[in-house]
């Protein structure tokens, strides 16, 4: 059966379009010709399937991508997972772990619902009224507020846009002169800051992206549980599923089986106030920060893995629960159709029959995909680079999967999840 298509659009990927992936090898850094020579990949290859490898064969070398990895399942089944590498200086394992960056938001939004599911929240309940919101002294904070709802907050209808006023999680530097205190920052210090500024329109009225709106739901987590933000995910969200890889990832150093990171960019450092210049994947940015925005680590397989979670009713969400994912926001549903749930972005299949969710994740040294199909697919994609000299855009390998799913005949009757969750 042929697949739906869909069109990203300006929340889906930043980078631009969804043109399809060509095969030709462009010069990347001087690196194509490594990057042809020395192609590796490990997990079970499955012919039919072959599609899926040669699609990211051609990404990653036509962008000098040295890791990256793919897990895909059918019908509740694993049917592939690899890694994929173009330097002879790593192997990239299935079970390999990569920063996840926004894919984040879907873990933080159903440990909001799981709470709500248990009695223990309202999505219609102000933020403001379940967190200190307190700005600085001699600021005030804006009226608005009062009517921050998490549904608001998890669908980017918060009043934070950062086209506008730019992105608080970006803003270490001025947010530490404004407020005196050192880096690296706390979760607090972004609170307060961001409390003491003007929102940047009437909530609820359009929608805006926000990693600041999941840095407030992450700590509405913490208060209502009394457990840190990662411990009840794994507690409440992971460790049900099996999937027990999963943990939140340092700015610097590096898990066990974690990836390395790559960037043609360097910045200033955010974890102290000596300015020095860094690599733009270690010290631009502050994992610690990023926790219920950007912060989890995974591996493919874990990430189809908890995609799987959605299909249907567990011990984990009920029915209730998993219609509020799909739910659309007041306003913001785009002029093609798509629109953001809780968590996921979501497109209704013509007829009515299903509905396409995906969600990107993009940070210095990242970009990563998963996708849940109408069809009974779904798929995982990650990398450890997100930029490079060929100017090629890595939303491309949107368009190559869906490619490489309409090519499959006939779908193996394998299941790898026995293989990794145990």
């Amino acid at each position: 059966m042929e697949l739906s298509r869909r069109n990203l659009g300006k929340l889906a990927i930043a980078t631009g379009g969804v043109a399809a992936v060509g095969t030709g090898v462009g010069t990347v850094l001087g690196r194509s010709a490594d990057a042809a020579a020395t192609w590796k990949t490990t997990g079970t290859t499955v012919p039919a399937l072959a599609g899926f490898d040669n699609q990211m064969k051609a990404f990653m070398q036509a962008r000098g991508v040295t890791a990256g990895q793919l897990a895909v399942t059918y019908k509740g089944r694993l049917v592939l997972a690899r890694g994929y590498s173009t330097s002879t200086a790593l192997t990239v394992q299935p079970t390999s772990l990569f920063r996840i960056a926004s894919l984040t938001k879907s873990f933080t939004a159903a440990a909001i619902v799981k709470l709500v599911q248990d009695g223990k929240l309202s999505l219609s309940t102000p933020v403001a009224d379940i967190i200190d919101i307190t700005p600085a002294t001699g600021l005030t904070r804006d009226a608005r507020w009062s009517t921050i709802t998490l549904w608001k907050v998890l669908q980017h209808l918060g009043g934070w846009d950062r086209d506008v006023s730019g992105d608080p999680l970006a803003k270490d530097a001025t947010i530490s002169r404004t407020l005196g205190v050192p880096m690296e920052l706390q979760h607090a210090d972004v609170i307060k800051y961001m409390a003491g500024q003007k929102l940047d329109f009437n909530p609820g009225t359009k929608v805006a992206y926000s990693n600041f709106g999941y840095l407030l739901a992450g700590r509405v987590i913490e208060k209502v549980t009394g457990l840190p933000y990662a411990t009840y995910v794994q507690q409440k969200l992971l460790a049900p599923l099996k999937i027990t890889r999963m943990t939140q990832g340092y700015t610097i150093a590096k898990h066990s089986g974690e990836t390395s990171y790559e960037s043609q960019y360097t910045a200033p450092t955010v974890l102290d106030m000596s300015g020095k210049t860094v690599a733009a994947p270690y010290g631009s940015f502050s994992m610690r920060l990023h926790d219920a925005n950007g912060g989890w680590i995974s591996s493919a397989p874990d990430l189809v893995r908890w995609a799987k979670m959605f299909d249907a009713p567990t011990s984990v969400l009920n029915s209730t629960s998993l219609s509020k994912f799909w739910s659309k926001p007041s306003t913001g549903v785009n002029s093609d159709g798509w629109y953001y749930g809780l968590g996921w972005q979501v497109r209704p299949v013509t007829g009515g029959t299903g509905r396409n969710t995906w969600h990107t994740g993009s940070l210095p040294g990242t970009f990563t995909i998963v996708v849940r199909t109408a069809g009974g697919m779904s798929w995982a994609a990650l990398f450890n680079r997100r930029d490079d000299a060929s100017g090629k855009s890595y939303g491309d390998i949107d368009a190559a999967l869906w490619t490489a799913a309409n090519g499959v005949k006939t779908y193996p009757t394998n299941d790898l999840f026995p293989q990794y969750f145990s």
